[in-house]
Order: C-alpha cells, then structure tokens, then sequence
C-alpha cells in the first residue's frame, strides 16, 4: 500500500483510476482505491469513498448491487469434471445469459410485495424486473464451477440488479443534475433529503433484488447438479453500506470493491481462465485504513474496445479488429482445463491481471480460505453489448 495525496492505494498504479479517486477525493470525507482498480464512470471501479453526511449515486453506479456469491455443494468435484461437458450444456440451455434476456422461467418472490416498488424510480418497471429475475447477462457476469484444494465442488456466480438497478441509478442521476461523462464530478446527495432518502431506497430494493437473482442462479445449479447446498457467500459491491469508521459512521461506497471486515468472508472470482478465492477480512492497521474492503476481481488491464475492436452493436459486424482473437482465448482456457460456454474476446484473461498477484497487495487486510480451479465457465456469448453491467 502506498499513500498518494493522502489516498491510500494498492497495486500497481493506474494513472487515468488514481486521477479519478482524487477528484472523488475533494467531495469525500475518506477515500481508498483497491488493487484491482481502473477507470470508470466518474468514480474508478476498485474506489472507496466515505461521508459523513452524503451518498453518492455515481459512487453506487449503474449496476447496483452487483455482486458475487459462491456455494459450496455435496458433490465431489471430480464427479462434476466426468460430466462437465453434459452440465455445462445443461447450464447454457437452463440459464438466461445476454443482453436484455427475461428469464425463461417466471420466478416469483417475496420481494415484489415490497412497498418500495412505489417509488417513482421502480414502479413503472416492476414487471421487467419481475421478468428479468434470475438472469445473468453479459459482459463479466458469470455462472462458474469450480474445484478447491479439497477436491470440493463450489459454484460461483457475478451478477447485479440487471434492468431494475440500471433504471433507478438513471431516474437519480438525472434527477441529482449529474453530467454524463467518465471524467465528471461525481453526484453527492444529502442522505437527509428527500431525494437522497428516496435514492437509498431504490439502491436497497436493487440490493434485494440483486441478491434474490444470485440465490435463484445458485439453487438452479445445485438443482441440475441433484446436489445440495452445504455452505454459501455472499457479497455486494456497488453499494452504499452505513458503517463506524474513525469513531463516526459513515456512508461508505465501495464501487467494485469488496467488504472486509475481520472474519466476514468474501467470494472473489478471477478470469475464466484464472483461480477464484474464498477469503476473510483481518483486522490489522492498513484494513482500518482501507475502510475494511478489498478487491472484487482481478481488474481488467485491456479495454473492451482495444480487445475485440470495434463493433457495429446493432449487426455485431466487425468495425476493425481487436488485439485478441477467438483463437487466443480458447487456448488459454483449454490450457487451464475449462469448459467454457459463451464468452467473447473481451472477457479473455489477456484482458485481465492476475489474480495471485493483485492478493499479494492485499496480504495485509486478508487471508485465503480457500483457492478455486474452474472447471467450467458460462458467460454471455460473442458481440453481446449489456447496458446493465457493471
């Protein structure tokens, strides 16, 4: 870790993410960047922020309460690699991954009786989140199958609020006066007003919806596999939680970043061609001083766009080509054993750092639990554009 401006940072430094936690930083009353960090919009994914007296709409963004969960199952993992072929066909067939997809199956949940859905932000899109629950979608979210050093299966997934949280986080920017743009000030709200209490209650509907989605793809899983669910994490990132920091509470925004407080475990997936980990928070000065969180992946050191190329979104016809080919991809993984399903070149570990590596900056403020191969990975296909991505 090292102090930049007073903002602690970890990992190797990404000029265009460390101007963006210092603008962040003139607004926030705390502010840290993780060691997966790299741009985003008006807020670096991997950023930090904490307020007193504010939430920040772009601090939460778009996806909000994106998120990981991984369960542990009763299945032994080399049963799961003599049939990966078969599940991994039965996950692609069963499950809605890409852009805009409703689920096949209408899910019904306890949470559409809730009277947030009354608010301005929801309530006129209600039935599309009724229709889209349990969807995946595209970009980096992910159905895994992994195996850990105990020969256990786990299932990992990585996916947000979809079409519900993206409309919200719209419907308050818009109404706060953000500007559009990566290079913007981000929107403060005084989590006292009323536009600031009405955005946390948006954010919290899209917490529990995103939540329902992850619990609703993992118990499909376990289902197809006929194997039950013996242990489970669970985690947002994206979202804006109330904490005691520095003696005070606070609101504290981690935006692709992880909670870690001492003993809570978290889900922290690489690249599909890349270990996964289960991990704890320790406490320790530096996890005080980087507001008890941590990384939520490896972080991406390619573009989407320098990757594939570029696209015409509405025909998927290639523009000009990318540094990484189908080819390059599919090599890496048959490397790693992987059976991947989906996927496109810009979701390629070329794309993304190393896992093992960015731990190591993090080996004061964790410990591994556990480290997880893939076996198998699904993500939504090639030329997929997601707006609701994180």
């Amino acid at each position: 870790m090292k102090l930049i401006d007073d903002i602690p940072v970890w990992g190797e430094v990404d000029e265009a993410a460390l101007a963006q936690i210092k603008n962040c930083a003139r607004l926030a009353d705390a502010a840290a960047l993780m060691a997966d960090h790299h741009k985003g919009y008006a807020v670096p994914i991997g950023g930090v922020l904490a307020y007193y007296e504010h939430i920040s709409p772009s601090g939460v963004g778009f996806d909000i309460a994106c998120g990981n969960k991984a369960v542990l199952l009763d299945i032994p993992a080399a049963e799961v690699r003599r049939h990966i072929r078969t599940i991994m066909d039965s996950i692609w067939r069963t499950l809605s991954f890409g852009i805009g997809q409703k689920n096949r199956q209408r899910v019904d949940h306890a949470l559409f009786d809730d009277p947030a859905w009354k608010l301005r932000a929801a309530a006129p899109h209600k039935e599309l989140a009724h229709s889209q629950l349990g969807t995946i979608g595209s970009g980096n979210h992910y159905v895994d199958l992994l195996e850990d050093e105990q020969g256990r299966t786990w299932v990992g997934v990585h996916f947000g609020s979809r079409g519900i949280g993206h409309k919200i986080a719209t419907f308050f920017l818009e109404a706060g006066g953000a500007r559009d743009g990566m290079d913007v000030d981000p929107l403060i709200l005084s989590f006292r007003s009323a536009l600031g209490s009405d955005y946390l209650a948006g954010m919290e509907l899209a917490g529990r919806y995103a939540y329902a989605g992850r619990d609703w793809v993992c118990a499909q899983v376990a289902q197809l596999l006929r194997a039950k669910i013996v242990d489970e994490i669970h985690n947002h990132h994206n979202y804006a939680w109330r904490e005691t920091h520095f003696g005070q509470e606070m609101w504290v925004i981690r935006k692709g970043a992880t909670p870690a407080f001492p003993g809570q475990r978290g889900f922290v997936g690489g690249s599909m061609g890349d270990i996964s980990v289960i991990l704890e928070g320790v406490d320790s000065e530096e996890s005080k001083t980087a507001l008890y969180s941590t990384v939520h992946g490896a972080g991406r050191v390619m573009s989407r766009t320098a990757a594939r190329g570029k696209i015409n979104r509405k025909t998927g016809e290639v523009i000009s080509p990318g540094a990484i080919s189908r080819e390059m991809m599919l090599s890496w993984v048959h490397d790693q054993n992987v059976e991947l399903r989906g996927a496109g070149t810009d979701e390629s570990p070329h794309c993304y750092k190393r896992l093992p590596e960015v731990l190591k900056h993090h080996g004061a403020t964790v410990r591994i639990l556990h480290t997880l191969q893939p076996m198998g990975v699904a993500m939504a296909g090639e030329n997929e554009y997601d707006p609701y991505k994180d």
